[in-house]
């Protein structure tokens, strides 16, 4: 499971034991008589240590039984995780000592907060001696710290969550260090460094805009669906018109223009931009559960331009009705921005006739348990907010159904050490499962991976299943 520790204020989650628990293991023969294969020595459940080739020398010491005789044998490959995405020993930016989580104290006003982010605004109290010039001449460039109105309701509604979020992540960080799950902050703990690779494997966003030059496909002509079976290598148009599902219990590998992704069991997904939907709508299924989490128009992506974005009006748009079963529970990714959360509440759920049930927060903490960000911080905050809402049901379908399921609290936290790779969210199913029904569907929109039992949509879909994000552990049978 996922879920470490389960307390009043929310969940600790173990992202990486999740992924690893999805069966990323594929079974395979070996295609040559007398041949060799790969032994991997292994310390603990997600890690490989070493792998020994089997052209090593029999002299080696310790290596000799790495090479055996493997003919008619299945190999049983095994992907894990790469752990060091996940290796966040240190915060990105460091609290000062009484404002630390495990020290601090979590009644602080709007006019402290204030103080603070003009501090923080102006660079004061982080130079010292011979920096003070530099420093004197980085403030004259920033502007006066008068907040804007978009600043001033974001620190209004920080000061409203801020107890909240200070007192349930220090409970459940105190479970987790009980517990060691989460460690003391150590040298050997921070010594490492978080390495993320660049840019892995085809464009996807790319290849979904150039499918829009594919030729028409005729609808009568085309499967809607397209079943993994032995063959890994799929055409591109196939893999971009139809919904592709893997039904086995074991995971495979598909091929898209020379890089190979990892497809868990029981998953299924299509891989396209917002403007080719239609066979995500001719799947013919309902959702009882739809997680979104769309690509926020904000400055700092635009001046990034990592990834594309849409706006308001374009994600109004998204034919939640046609996909949504009666009473589905809509679970929506917001960025801090008020404007974002407001436009959510006020406009994007009714319009989609969603009744606004709850406001959750994702906290994203170190090994150690300290927040990854200053909880105050004027820039960015070391959480985000999840909006959850049900499709309003018609009187008729209210009577016809009886068994309801748990009422969905007003407030709980999301506690995880979050992945070094950009816009990794943690998996919500464990933590949904007491509010939903066993077995139901469940959909993620403008997903970048995939996970057993779920449909997931979006431009790059298959982004962080690419197989160099994971490592190989390999057995024989």
């Amino acid at each position: 499971m996922s879920v470490v520790h389960r307390l009043r204020a929310g969940w600790l989650l173990d992202h990486l034991s999740f992924i690893n628990q999805c069966g990323y293991e594929i079974c395979d023969s070996l295609p040559y008589p007398g041949g060799v294969t790969l032994r991997t020595s292994v310390t603990s459940e997600y890690h490989a240590t070493s792998t020994f080739p089997a052209t090593s020398s029999r002299d080696d010491p310790g290596l000799g039984d790495a090479v055996e005789e493997t003919e008619g044998k299945t190999v049983k490959t095994r992907y894990v995780f790469r752990e060091e995405f996940f290796d966040i020993s240190k915060p990105h930016i460091a609290a000062a000592p009484e404002q630390q989580l495990l020290q601090g104290d979590p009644e602080v006003s709007l006019t402290e907060i204030k103080a603070s982010s003009s501090a923080e605004e102006h660079g004061e109290g982080t130079k010292s001696g011979g920096e003070d010039s530099v420093a004197g001449a980085r403030k004259k460039r920033k502007r006066k710290c008068v907040f804007n109105q978009g600043e001033l309701d974001a620190l209004e509604y920080h000061t409203k969550v801020r107890k909240l979020i200070w007192e349930g992540t220090l409970h459940l960080v105190q479970e987790g260090l009980k517990s060691g799950f989460l460690h003391h902050a150590t040298t050997e703990l921070s010594c490492g460094k978080n390495v993320v690779p660049g840019h892995i494997g085809c464009g996807l966003a790319d290849l979904c805009e150039m499918a829009k030059q594919f030729p028409a496909v005729n609808d009568s002509d085309h499967r809607a669906v397209h079943v993994l079976d032995n063959e890994t290598s799929i055409p591109e148009q196939d893999l971009l018109s139809c919904v592709t599902e893997n039904n086995s219990n074991r995971a495979k590998i598909v091929v898209l223009m020379g890089q190979k992704y990892l497809v868990p069991p029981k998953s299924s997904f299509l891989l396209s931009d917002i403007s080719r939907l239609q066979p995500l709508l001719k799947y013919k299924k309902k959702y009882d559960v739809i997680v979104i989490d769309p690509p926020w128009e904000n400055k700092s992506v635009k001046r990034s331009n990592r990834y594309s974005h849409l706006s308001s009006w374009q994600i109004k748009q998204i034919p939640v009705a046609a996909l949504a079963a009666p009473d589905c529970l809509i679970v929506t990714w917001v960025t801090n921005r008020q404007k974002h959360l407001r436009f959510v509440k006020d406009e994007l759920y009714p319009h989609w006739s969603v009744k606004t049930l709850a406001e959750w927060h994702w906290v994203k903490i170190t090994r150690s348990g300290e927040f990854v960000l200053p909880l105050d911080s004027f820039h960015k905050k070391p959480y985000e907010v999840l909006i959850l809402g049900r499709v309003q049901r018609s009187v008729k379908e209210a009577l016809r159904k009886s068994e309801d399921v748990l009422p969905i609290p007003e407030h709980k936290l999301i506690v995880s050490i979050p992945c070094g790779l950009h816009s990794h969210k943690p998996p919500l199913a464990a933590v949904l499962a007491e509010f939903i029904k066993p077995d139901v569907e469940c959909l993620e929109l403008f997903a970048r991976n995939l996970q057993p039992g779920w449909t997931s949509w979006g431009n790059e879909v298959l982004k962080f299943q690419h197989i160099d994000y994971f490592t190989v552990l390999r057995n024989e049978n």
